[in-house]
């Protein structure tokens, strides 16, 4: 299986990261040039960027447009990719899984990530899922670092971003038409989860999304502002809903991360 790594021009050391970790991994990839918080805007209307729970910031926007030509490419290609961005850090155990559900007819999209924070997965496997480590997923909250997308997964994606975006991440964890899928234990964290996993920081980042402002502010009395209250809610009592409705056969816990698998990072 390929992987799709995004990247930014100026993030050149990421990049180079990214070739020794995939090429020590024996993982053949492509690099994906992200889109630049510069001119993402313009790429599209403004009510199309007005659907989101607030406005997003130019960063925001093209994270989520550079995942959303991942996507494409992984419709296009016609087989499934595993998609990066270029702060992941994967498990040495994780080409031997992606051999494992290459194959996989059942699946839309699996998550390798874990960010310390619970998701809610079945409570079961079942024999369609013992010849991998893998868990039904049914609500994720945050992380978009590392997940492989299948074709029929990243064509549910398309349709659903093509009258409405939001962070990569977000719009991800919403698309519950996914067969989704979470490995476990988790293969792959983002570089800022480090400390907290006890993991040594193969490079010094940062985020290039936390650090920039947003776009503009809002009047609470707006309509825009009024807009945005309204799907911030509605978003809020679909999650819940979401947990009521799996709770015979999910349950939400932590991940926890493959350990041994980063032991011995390599360099």
């Amino acid at each position: 299986m390929r992987a799709i790594v995004i990247n930014l021009v100026s993030a050149s050391e990421r990049m180079a990261f990214q070739k020794s970790q995939l090429e020590k991994l024996g993982i053949d990839y492509q690099r994906l040039e992200a889109f630049d918080g510069t001119n993402a805007t313009a790429l599209r209307p403004q009510d199309y960027w007005d659907t989101w729970q607030r406005p997003l910031r130019s960063s925001e926007k093209a994270c989520f447009l550079s995942h959303r030509k991942a996507w494409e490419i992984v419709a296009a290609s016609g087989e499934p990719m595993l998609v990066l961005e270029d702060d992941a850090i994967l498990s040495r155990n994780t080409a031997a899984f992606l051999k494992q559900v290459e194959d996989a007819k059942h699946l839309d999209f699996v998550t390798l990530e874990v960010r310390g924070r619970k998701k809610l997965i079945a409570k079961l496997t079942t024999k369609r899922e013992e010849d991998a480590p893998i868990r039904r997923l049914y609500q994720d909250r945050t992380g978009a670092a590392a997940y492989i997308l299948y074709p029929s997964g990243a064509e549910k994606l398309l349709a659903k971003s093509e009258r409405k975006c939001g962070l990569a991440d977000a719009v991800i964890a919403a698309a519950y038409e996914l067969l989704a899928y979470q490995a476990d234990p988790a293969l792959a964290l983002q570089i800022d989860r480090c400390e907290y996993y006890g993991v040594e920081q193969p490079i010094v980042t940062q985020s290039s999304i936390g650090t920039t402002k947003p776009s503009n502010t809002l009047s609470k009395a707006g309509n825009r502002y009024i807009g945005f209250k309204i799907r911030r809610i509605m978003a809020q009592l679909r999650m819940g809903l979401r947990r009521i409705v799996k709770s015979p056969v999910a349950i939400r816990r932590e991940i926890d991360l493959d350990k041994s698998g980063f032991d011995r990072f390599p360099r």
